[in-house]
């Protein structure tokens, strides 16, 4: 095999790709980036076996052929070369010679042959949008999977697809977020679980341009990514989601609108008081015109006020404030409003619309 590929071309493939290449594994060929050259495209391909990523490289295929290469290494090489076009040859004996102007590397190789390829998968149904929107929706949602790994489920988003919406839902067990996204066509019902991993490494990808499009396509087992030449594969989690639509009541006694930077600044100043790893709370309470946030710690106090618009009851609460930041920082409106039942039940920050829901679980506090 020899290809010739510009340094930027390539190392903007290794780096797409590496983010499948498993930290710790049993399979050295998994440790492995292949690089494809047998048709007329130069393809570069990682995978996990849980996360599979292939892209194409712009460049020139001199001779044929396909080898695997340790990624670490490769990716290394390859962003510490000049910026200048790089030629990779490989020889009978499995040796590959990057070279590129006065540099020269020569490194082992494993057979592509040994490789384990993407799935191959049938496409059911097909969805369409905006890299800007699903890399947004990702951006509002991720911060609220559980990273524990004893309830599987927990550690990916739901996605649901019901006619024209997309619902996109992550919970922790002590919060909930919901985004609803309107799609171009109408489909049919369907739920998959999707591992917060593979949407991170997606995230990561994407350009996040309004005009460029993702496909996504769902099967029983797998979700598929298409855009800019790249195609990413995943395992979907298997089982049954939590039936969140119980759990979201429109019911409340004390209603609050408040400018969102306002409470965001506020709850972030309150944090400074707080060591890493200190679970102490934000007491919330909320008069007629005015909400009063306090929060003590062994570093000391704080108190501020805040004008609010208020429907229904007082009420004293206490949250973890950085669910609260959490939620806050990834909404974009000026005003936000917070639906509260009583001090131990949770709080809802929604829009009229619902196409974003908060749910916020309340902490106890000994009033202070």
């Amino acid at each position: 095999m020899k290809i010739v590929c510009s340094k930027a071309n390539l190392v903007k493939g290794v780096s797409t790709v590496s983010k499948a290449v498993p930290s710790k594994t049993t399979m050295p060929i998994l440790e492995c980036v292949l690089i494809d050259a047998t048709l007329d495209v130069i393809k570069l391909t990682a995978n996990d076996m849980e996360l599979g990523i292939q892209t194409e490289v712009e460049g020139e295929i001199i001779e044929h052929g396909m080898i695997a290469i340790d990624a670490r290494i490769f990716s290394e090489i390859v962003r510490k070369l000049p910026d200048n076009d790089v030629v990779i040859e490989t020889d009978e004996n499995l040796q590959a010679t990057i070279t590129c102007e006065k540099a020269n590397f020569n490194i082992s190789c494993k057979p592509g042959d040994e490789f384990s390829y993407l799935p191959i998968i049938e496409k059911d149904t097909t969805i369409s949008i905006s890299q800007y929107t699903l890399k947004e929706i990702i951006r509002q949602t991720i911060f609220s999977i559980a990273d524990n790994e004893s309830n599987k489920v927990m550690t990916g988003e739901l996605f649901e697809i019901n006619q024209n919406t997309l619902r996109v839902v992550s919970l922790d067990g002590h919060r909930i977020s919901i985004r609803k996204i309107e799609l171009k066509e109408e489909y049919d019902h369907k739920k998959i679980i999707v591992p917060g991993k593979t949407l991170i490494e997606i995230s990561k990808i994407l350009s996040g341009e309004a005009d460029k499009e993702v496909c996504i396509y769902f099967t029983e087992n797998h979700i598929v990514f298409e855009f800019d030449r790249t195609v990413v594969v995943s395992r979907l989690i298997e089982g049954e989601y939590f039936r969140i639509d119980q759990m979201l009541s429109s019911d409340y006694e004390t209603k609050v609108r408040i400018n969102k930077k306002e409470l965001l600044n506020c709850i972030d100043r309150a944090t400074l008081l707080i060591k890493e790893g200190d679970k102490k709370p934000i007491i919330i309470n909320i008069g007629d015109e005015i909400m009063e946030l306090k929060i003590k710690s062994q570093l000391g106090s704080m108190n501020e006020e805040i004008f609010i618009t208020k429907e229904g009851k007082d009420l004293l609460i206490g949250f973890n404030p950085k669910f609260l930041i959490d939620a806050l920082r990834v909404i974009d409106d000026e005003e936000v409003e917070l639906y509260l039942m009583n001090a131990k039940a949770p709080c809802f920050i929604k829009d009229e619309t619902k196409s974003y829901v908060y749910l916020i679980l309340p902490v106890n506090f000994n009033s202070i």
